[in-house]
């Protein structure tokens, strides 16, 4: 029940605390604070050009009276208005149709005249002009009426130098605040939309996003020491699919390390326990005659030098996986041949032979593991040949390759043992150990030649030889 009750807090936390909804999240609080700042912006230019342009509708009508005055005749007798106030006032009046929100005053003597609309307006108007007609000042100013705030432009009517009243245009804001509400409202209302269509898709991205991760995460999970074959996919050149590639090529190095540990442990485990059984069994049984003692301990001394040898190659093995296996540098391939032929020489009484005419060139590799390579294979070649018999080592550089050859006339291998002597402890004459081998000798080979990028190919007939051949790159890609 504890467990229980721990595991639905857990679950709250994480959903609460996720990489997708952290993700979400940030991007919403971004989003919605965006929004809400350009419907800010936005409100405040509607609202500026509005009142720009009830500024140009305003100074419009304050234009128009003013061409009536300066230029007009009054159309009762075509004679100029002069001084006649209320003929400018009325002709203006009768001819001009107020635009939807404006209305028109006319003030004379301090006293309102005619007016184009009976907004309530006025009384308010008047005491805020009160005085105007004396100043012969323009006013342009705003008043709070009960149909709210009102703009207007007043404008003295003067005439022969003399000012004889008051023209007033007014402006209900009202209306046109209105409809800036109503467009912000559309705004936000569509600005909502938009976000929660924005959330949907930026909730599914940011799982798709996330998956890689996901399966990061479920496949470190299912790691263990017994499965490392689970593999992340890796699509695209985004940051994700890198960090996926670079996990799958971690558990690439994991696996390749477990699988060397298990494989030393499993071979050491496997070939040292008959040398062990031997030399305890002798040392047991070991009396005290002077020459019995002396063949028991020259027959430890041949075991223990054989079991280190094998821990020798079983730790070359193991490293071969590593990437500072190898220290390449430049080699000559005919003077690296003619060294290995002679270096063979030492190995037994054969008649070595040296095939190196396509050899001229130069490659990049390890000499001492190549060495080491071509002596097991020379090793593995005087084992089975007799004294006497013809072994060719061989060299040769072409088309980017190089092949580096043992060829010996012995019995060659059975097609049935021709694919498992590479493996550990294979021998060709079946599951019979031999003294002289623990069977590693052909696998450090092809371990050698891996690790350089290549490969090792047999050549044999039954009865007739066989040749073996490492064949590598030119230049090999290793860390000196």
């Amino acid at each position: 029940m504890v467990g229980h009750a721990d595991e639905h807090p857990r679950r709250r936390r994480r959903i609460v605390r996720g990489a997708r909804q952290r993700i979400l999240a940030s991007y919403l609080i971004l989003l919605v604070g965006s929004t809400v700042l350009t419907d800010i912006a936005l409100r405040e230019v509607l609202l500026s050009r509005v009142e720009e342009r009830v500024d140009r509708s305003l100074s419009q009508e304050v234009e128009e009276f003013r061409r009536l005055v300066r230029d007009g005749r009054d159309p009762r007798n075509g004679e100029p208005f002069g001084a006649n106030v209320r003929a400018i006032f009325d002709v203006f009046l009768a001819r001009n149709v107020p635009g939807e929100g404006e209305a028109l005053f006319t003030y004379i003597n301090g006293e309102l005249y005619r007016s184009s609309s009976s907004a309530p307006v006025r009384t308010r108007l008047l005491r805020e002009i009160e005085g105007l007609s004396r100043t012969g000042k323009t006013v342009r100013d705003q008043v709070q009426a009960s149909i709210g705030e009102v703009r207007y432009l007043a404008v003295p009517v003067r005439v022969e130098g003399r000012s004889r009243g008051v023209f007033v245009v007014t402006t209900a804001l009202r209306q046109e605040r209105e409809e800036v509400t109503d467009a912000l409202r559309i705004a936000v209302f569509t600005s909502l939309g938009v976000l929660a269509l924005a959330s949907l898709i930026a909730f599914l991205v940011a799982g798709r996003v996330l998956a890689p991760l996901r399966g990061l995460r479920d496949t470190a999970r299912s790691i263990s020491d017994t499965d490392l074959t689970r593999r992340i996919p890796a699509e695209g050149q985004d940051e994700i699919a890198d960090l996926a590639r670079t996990f799958n090529s971690m558990l690439d190095r994991l696996e390749q390390a477990f699988a060397s540990q298990k494989d030393f442990v499993s071979d050491a485990g496997h070939e040292l326990r008959t040398p062990i059984t031997i030399i305890r069994g002798h040392l047991e049984l070991m009396g005290d005659d002077p020459v019995e003692r002396h063949e028991t301990v020259e027959l430890v001394t041949d075991e223990l030098e054989r079991m280190s040898r094998f821990v020798d190659d079983l730790l070359l093995l193991a490293k071969a996986r590593r990437p500072d296996f190898l220290q390449a540098e430049a080699l000559d391939l005919d003077d690296f041949a003619r060294g290995l032929c002679l270096k063979a020489q030492a190995l037994a009484p054969r008649e070595w032979q040296l095939e190196a005419t396509g050899a001229h060139g130069r490659i990049v590799a390890d000499r001492q593991r190549l060495t080491q390579a071509v002596m097991n294979l020379a090793t593995n070649a005087a084992r089975h040949t007799a004294p006497g018999d013809p072994i060719e080592i061989g060299a040769e550089l072409d088309g980017g390759y190089a092949r580096l050859w043992v060829r010996d006339s012995g019995p060659g291998v059975p097609a049935v043992d021709r694919e498992r002597i590479f493996e550990r402890f294979a021998q060709a004459d079946g599951n019979r150990r031999r003294a002289d081998g623990a069977g590693l000798g052909l696998a450090i080979v092809r371990a050698i030649a891996e690790a350089h990028g290549g490969q090792v190919e047999l050549d044999t007939i039954e009865g007739r030889g066989s040749r073996f051949t490492v064949i590598i790159p030119e230049e090999t890609k290793a860390e000196a």
